[in-house]
């Protein structure tokens, strides 16, 4: 299936999300004009095959969709690839805090705007494992909201 993420009477990250529960086992390829980490992000959270922007050439949509089609992952130059290797990648800790290689990966899914229920499906977590990982994040660094931690994040180059 290849979905336009912003149609005019859904959401299509929504309609992702429902088509994922009905159908697990059909690639959905997000397609979009916006270059939006969140987005992006978003789609990765919710098992989009791909994320294709509008402005691709013919090749990188064809490619995208027999990538997704044979069940690959998408190519490195894909921005899924990009975001999702973002949201995977372990990063050693320079600055001495003591966050886990989990609470790591939370962070980045927070900087980038996904909510708990997002996060949780992204990394197959319950919604109050995400919490729990959330408030010992803001503990940890001493942040009082999810705004703060993200600023946090961006300024270390977590994201």
């Amino acid at each position: 299936v290849l979905m336009d993420i912003r149609m005019p009477e859904s959401d299509g990250l929504s309609a992702l999300e429902t088509l994922r529960t009905k159908t697990p086992e059909i690639p959905v390829i997000m397609l979009s004009t916006y270059d939006n980490p969140t987005y992006v992000a978003r789609s990765v959270a919710l098992g989009a095959a791909d994320y294709v922007l509008k402005g691709s050439s013919r090749d990188e949509i064809i490619t995208a969709i027999t990538r997704a089609a044979s069940g690959d992952t998408p190519s490195d130059t894909s921005v899924l690839y990009r975001v999702k290797s973002t949201m995977s990648r372990r990063r050693e800790r320079e600055d001495g805090v003591p966050l886990t290689n989990r609470e790591l990966q939370v962070l980045r899914h927070v900087a980038l705007g996904l909510s708990n229920r997002e996060i949780g499906q992204s990394l197959n977590i319950s919604i109050e494992t995400v919490k729990e990982h959330v408030q010992n994040i803001l503990r940890k660094i001493d942040a009082t909201d999810r705004t703060q931690a993200a600023v946090w994040a961006v300024r270390r180059g977590l994201v």
